[in-house]
């Protein structure tokens, strides 16, 4: 029956989607007869904690949430913030003739529509309304075909869930035990950090090569033009036929790879400085001239990681930002669904987009048939299609009235699609070879690369972009000049250079998406929210835009690698997720493979997560048994790593730190590690200035008046000065005594910092003089810095030394000013960065109350662990501001009434009459602030898809 039926004819029907936005887009579609309501997200779930779990359940139930002795049944328990979202859906279904469950076509949107029908009973036909773009036609077709709630999709998900749950209750327990509280674990956050770590431990051992090679500027004696350059340069390839060593020849450890080490020539300064005088005088001509066709294909339409990683290269978005936005483009009908790992298009959008190549770029750049693209990612869950533009025609992006990272985000998206439907590029590559002989007699050979784009066909449109920043984007011409073999050069410059090996690069956000997906290891859709896990847990902080680990996460690895290594090894994890995919195809039954996972029960099937691994002697099952015996997991050895000289890092409970020698024995030092410290610049040399820099107490001599010994201290959150109260002083109760601390000035340091200079700050607050009025007024250092203080009354004052020197005349004078409303005069900037590509805007770093922070004068973004105002750089300057756009202004929290106790005697004279007439009013009123609390409740509650990955 069609959308715009008259309601008399079908009735009542109540279509449910997961979230407002979702729900607003898709009302304008439907007609009179349809109630479209949105669930906010999951409205049921595996309880959060024991306090969640229903009275009738006990022991490990109430712990992990689910009865693993009785075929793994999961305890599901409507949120608590969703209570009030389910009775009015009840109320709307009790209306309604019939239901039409709208939820994404994924999993996990399977299974929201499957716990809907759980929680909320409906009497009435129910139809399963599936789509991948909100249109009015798809909406419409979707209305009119709907199908059947698909059961083996909502079990491959609970198993999912359920496996999560086991893992992330089991394992989490032991880190809180064995490294510190409040850690996680999760099936694939712990193998991406593992990732992060052991890219980081090879920057540690790695040892750099240097290594020497020449360029050389060759003239061809012709006046050049664009097309025909009159000279090129080329780098020394070989000398006597033996080939010049380059970086790729080196191994981590700074030698020559096995292989190349007596093949290849390596060059030190003094012999590439000796060839280069050597060739100074040398004729040079072209020994070879070799050209072979280029050609180069479109990229596939965008999948999800596809365009988590182009969006970090090209418009520097974190992969949460990315698809926050994505979101946003989806709910708002602008683009397919973009959770998806296919590359496909229908035919509809193959139409759209080869319509659009004709109309923008001409006849010349459409091929002859129709591109498709086949899908490269295993198990692909969905039969979604590519992230596209919606529609049937594709709105270029000047005509959808976006903005800002929308607007940005919809052209990448658009260009690409557009792009996927049109020609190759074509062209030719050119390498030409160049000999000259020595004064000493040797030969050597010189080589330039070349490149020629004839037609740039998809090129046109669109270029991806290259994680590498050095890296040659596809579209770059380098053009030679046209010389033949046996041509003569003549050598206007030839120069020695030094080159020298580089560590790997760390992971960026977008080169952990393409590793992960490259291993199989999770699921696409989900790794844009586990890398926002291991960021949020501090497993990982960023330095720019890439992924640095912190210690605290060598720590944890280090323990799940040598106690639990099946369930971190890339192996393992990859087949684990073949387990779970044979299972949603109805191959393998959840709760066998469930038993195996977690007691070790049952024989494993041939190619499964059982047999992957590195061999440790863990097996698939087990997990119970792994986590009860834990005597042999030594907290202090998985916590500690070597950094030389005797020299040890530790992860205590309060973080990092360095010490050389045991505890209470001479000789013992210990300082703190900088929290963010990337541990590849933990060197045996910046160690020993740690060790070197003052710490421990400074006694700086005794109090005359207490008679107390003053001493210094460099604390966590700073240096300060303390006394040292007498033996037997009560620290706890009524009377008790603290003793008197206060912070060092900022002009101050523990190793110049006096006795005398200790009894003044401790002296603070100083009585600064009274008010005509007799008001006492002091100075105070605090939190913000120094100010005065008369009664409620505070104002600031500009230095630290005024807390001593201020007089009473000086004060009231501030006192006589009016005081300053809204904020103070703006601090120049810390450091400017450029104009933000969305803004167009100038972004500067500046102080704010709480830290440093980025803003381009519309939005503002604190600095994040890792960031420093030194180092940070533009592109991580405008990441930071898209990703606080994506998430959109935060929300405000309502506050609580305080109900008012009745006045006795008032209610007393009160007439009877008045006291109905206030109860009345009263009633009115706390009806009226609870549904606009409720209100209030729905518009700020999150849609949000639990992933416990």
């Amino acid at each position: 029956m069609s959308p715009t039926s008259e309601t008399a004819q079908g009735g009542r029907r109540l279509v449910i989607v997961e979230s407002p936005a979702k729900a607003k887009t898709i009302k304008g579609y439907l007609g009179p007869g349809y109630v479209v309501e949105a669930s906010v997200g999951h409205i049921r779930d595996l309880p959060n904690g024991a306090a969640e779990v229903p009275e009738k359940y006990t022991g490990e139930v109430r712990r992990l949430g689910v009865d693993v002795e009785h075929d793994f049944q999961p305890v599901y328990v409507v949120n608590a913030d969703k209570k009030a979202q389910v009775r009015k859906l009840k109320e709307q279904l009790a209306q309604s003739d019939e239901l039409y469950l709208a939820t994404d076509e994924d999993r996990e949107g399977e299974a929201i529509a499957w716990h809907l029908l759980e929680v909320l009973k409906p009497k009435v036909p129910v139809h399963r309304m599936v789509f991948h773009e909100i249109t009015k036609d798809a909406i419409r077709e979707a209305v009119a075909n709907p199908r059947e709630l698909n059961q083996r999709m909502v079990d491959a998900q609970e198993t999912r869930r359920i496996l999560d749950r086991l893992y992330g209750y089991e394992v989490s327990p032991v880190l809180w035990k064995k490294v510190m509280p409040k850690l996680s674990a999760g099936r694939v956050q712990s193998v991406a950090t593992r990732l992060v770590v052991e890219r980081e431990r090879e920057r540690r051992a790695f040892r750099s090569a240097e290594y020497w090679d020449l360029t050389g500027t060759f003239a061809t004696g012709r006046a050049g033009d664009p097309s025909d350059p009159s000279s090129l340069s080329a780098r020394l390839a070989a000398v006597d036929g033996r080939r010049v060593a380059q970086g790729r020849d080196f191994g981590p450890d700074g030698q020559l790879k096995g292989a190349a080490a007596g093949q290849v020539l390596h060059l030190d300064e003094a012999n590439a400085r000796a060839l280069a005088a050597a060739l100074e005088n040398a004729a040079f001509s072209v020994r070879a001239v070799e050209s072979k066709p280029y050609r180069r294909s479109p990229y596939a339409p965008f999948r999800t990681t596809t365009l988590q990683q182009e969006a970090s290269r090209k418009l520097g978005f974190g992969a949460k930002a990315t698809m926050q936005v994505a979101q946003k483009l989806y709910e708002n009908g602008f683009i397919t669904y973009m959770r998806t790992d296919s590359t496909t298009l229908s035919d509809t959008a193959v139409a759209a987009a080869r319509a659009q190549v004709t109309q923008l770029y001409g006849a010349d750049y459409l091929p002859d048939r129709p591109r498709t693209y086949a899908g490269k990612v295993k198990n692909a869950q969905e039969a979604h299609e590519a992230i596209r533009p919606s529609g049937d025609r594709f709105r270029t992006p000047a005509e959808t009235g976006l903005s800002g990272d929308q607007f940005r985000l919809y052209e990448l998206i658009w260009k690409r699609t557009v792009a996927s439907q049109m020609k190759d590029a074509v062209g030719n590559s050119v390498t030409v070879r160049i000999a000259g002989t020595a004064s000493d007699g040797r030969d050597a050979e010189f080589t330039a690369s070349g490149k020629t784009i004839t037609f740039h066909g998809f090129m046109k449109a669109y270029v991806e972009g290259a994680d590498d920043p050095n890296a040659e984007l596809d579209d770059r011409e380098r053009r030679l000049p046209q010389v033949g073999e046996g041509d003569a050069l003549r050598a206007d410059e030839i120069t020695a250079d030094g080159h020298a090996t580089k560590p790997p690069a760390r992971y960026t956000e977008a080169s952990l998406v393409k590793e992960l997906e490259e291993r199989e290891i999770g699921r696409p859709s989900t790794y844009a929210s586990i890398i926002g896990t291991i960021l949020d847990r501090g497993y990982v902080f960023k330095k720019g835009t890439a992924l640095v680990p912190s210690f605290l996460s060598f720590a944890v690895v280090n323990l799940l690698e040598k106690h639990f290594g099946r369930l971190v090894d890339y192996d393992f994890t990859a087949k684990m997720e073949d387990d779970l995919d044979c299972i949603a195809r109805g191959e393998a039954q959840a709760v066998p493979w469930l038993k195996r996972f977690y007691f070790g029960e049952g024989t494993a099937p041939e190619g499964s997560a059982a047999e992957a691994g590195n061999g440790d002697g863990d097996h698939l099952g087990g997990l119970k048994a792994l986590v009860t015996d834990l005597g042999a997991i030594d907290a202090r050895e998985i916590s500690s790593f070597p950094v030389g000289d005797g020299i040890v890092l530790r992860v205590g409970r309060y973080g990092p730190y360095i010490e050389r020698g045991e505890k209470d024995t001479e000789g013992h030092q210990r300082a703190d590690v900088p929290d963010d410290l990337a541990p590849d610049e933990l060197t045996v040399e910046y160690a020993e200035e740690l060790l070197a820099k003052p710490s421990g107490d400074f006694a700086l001599g005794k109090d005359p008046v207490s008679g107390h010994e003053i001493v210094a201290k460099d604390g966590r959150y700073g240096p300060y000065v303390t006394e040292i109260l007498p033996e037997g002083t009560p620290k706890t109760g009524k009377n008790a005594v603290k003793p008197r601390t206060a912070s060092l000035f900022k002009s101050m340091s523990l190793d110049t910092v006096t006795l005398a200079d200790a009894l003044k700050l401790m002296s603070l607050p100083r009585v600064v003089g009274a008010d005509a009025e007799g008001v006492e007024i002091t100075a105070q250092n605090g939190r913000y810095g120094p100010y005065l203080k008369k009664g409620t009354d505070s104002r600031s004052l500009e230095t630290e030394d005024q807390l001593f020197t201020i007089t009473l005349e000086q004060a009231l004078a501030i006192y006589a000013q009016p005081k300053q409303r809204g904020r103070a005069a703006a601090k120049p900037p810390l450091k400017e960065l450029g104009t933000d590509p969305v803004s167009e805007r100038p972004v500067v770093v500046k102080d704010g109350r709480f830290g440093p922070y980025v803003t381009d004068g519309e939005t503002n973004a604190t600095l994040r662990t890792g960031d420093s105002v030194e180092t940070i750089t533009p592109e991580r300057g405008y990441e930071l501001l898209a990703e606080k756009r994506a998430k959109g202004p935060a929300k405000k929290t309502a506050k609580k009434a305080v109900k008012k106790a009745p006045a006795k005697t008032a209610a007393k004279k009160t007439t009877a009459k008045k006291t109905t007439a206030a109860k009345t009013a009263a009633k009115k009123t706390t009806a009226k602030k609870t549904a606009a609390t409720k209100t209030a409740a729905k518009k700020t509650a999150a849609t949000s898809k639990t992933v416990e990955d």
